[in-house]
């Protein structure tokens, strides 16, 4: 591993972190930096991305004496009701320049987060037409300043002890406090923007096939005014006769596809229907095994008492075997050994 590799992959671990010494992480992180073009370190601007940042779009509405209302218990329903106005307005509007994926408005109180509108769209297509579009504008009488935006993931640019209600700094933090928006106003704007899109792309491909269909017609047209122009009638009723003997004879070939799909439907419910069945069956299949399982150990009990049966008839032929052995044994020496009284007689016969 040489030396270059090894600067390049320490630089890439650090890039825009606290170690990084060249590019801005908080720039990086939140799309904004509290010290501007001021900053020390390097903002790396992207030349596209799919999130758009219209700063200080926002804005809370003025008390008679020219200031921001404050967020006291008495103005919290209309504070949130006026934002919500603002939040439906704004994605509507930007909706029709593309499908946006994520919108956040910033909660902060700092000169750089203020009132900045955070848009993520599904496409980069989509913020590049809403960039266009946006820029030059005005809204509430204040200019429009789009820009492309670094942030993909709102997780890292967030406050995450702002969401457990700890951030010890308030609005002056550094990180993303991002506004809530009622589920309810965000699940009506994302049906309806999915329903108008969806729309959008199937009418789009009706088009392109219609437009498609309108060029082959065309072009089938052109070259059969190039061949001759019109085609005579005796080619015409070949034609007609063609197309009725094309369709007589796919008549059985449409029949055999549907007694085809008529068996594949019918397997398909057999095969729904099985797990019905199955789940019917099982108490008699509990049984079954049950059964089984007693006439097996029943079997087994039955075999065991026979070896042992086997074994004890053998045990006792070989002890009569052996008896009998005993006792042959016994006679054969009775009769080769002659008695006392024998013996003596046979003496004395001999003298």
């Amino acid at each position: 591993v040489t030396h270059a590799t090894i600067m390049a992959s320490h630089l890439a671990e650090i890039f825009c972190t606290e170690k990084d010494k060249v590019n801005c992480p908080f720039y990086w992180k939140i799309g904004a930096c509290r010290h501007g073009d001021k900053c020390i370190r390097l903002h790396n601007r992207p030349v596209i991305s799919q999130t758009l940042l219209v700063p200080h779009m926002y804005m809370k509405p003025i008390t008679p004496e020219g200031l921001p209302m404050p967020e006291v218990p008495e103005n919290k329903e209309f504070l949130q009701q006026h934002f919500e106005e603002f939040y439906e307005d704004v994605f509507e509007e930007l909706s029709k320049f593309g499908e946006i994926e994520d919108m956040n408005v910033c909660d902060n109180t700092a000169d750089h987060l203020i009132g900045n509108v955070y848009v993520k769209f599904r496409k980069e297509d989509g913020a590049q037409n809403a960039y266009s579009n946006l820029n030059g504008r005005f809204f509430a009488g204040r200019p429009l300043a789009p820009e492309y935006s670094p942030v993909t993931d709102f997780r890292d640019a967030c406050c995450r002890q702002d969401e457990r209600s700890e951030c010890r700094y308030g609005g002056l933090c550094n990180f993303l406090h991002l506004k809530k928006v009622s589920r309810s106003l965000l699940r009506r704007l994302y049906k309806d923007q999915r329903k108008r899109w969806h729309d959008d792309r199937r009418g789009s491909r009706e088009r392109d096939e219609g437009r498609g269909s309108r060029e082959r017609t065309k072009i089938r047209d052109d070259r059969d005014r190039d061949r001759g122009g019109a085609v005579s009638d005796r080619d015409r009723d070949r034609d007609r006769g063609g197309d009725r003997a094309n369709r007589d004879r796919e008549v059985p070939v449409r029949s055999e596809h549907r007694d085809h799909e008529r068996d594949y439907d019918d397997r398909e419910r057999e095969r729904k229907d099985r797990p019905r069945d199955s789940e019917r069956d099982k108490p008699r299949d509990k049984s079954r095994d049950k059964e089984r399982d007693r006439e097996k150990s029943r079997g087994e009990s039955e075999s065991r008492q026979k070896s042992s049966s086997r074994s004890r008839d053998e045990g006792s032929d070989d002890r009569k075997r052996k008896h009998e052995s005993i006792r042959s044994s016994r006679d054969d020496e009775s009769i080769k050994r002659p008695r006392d009284g024998e013996e003596v007689l046979l003496g004395i016969e001999s003298e």
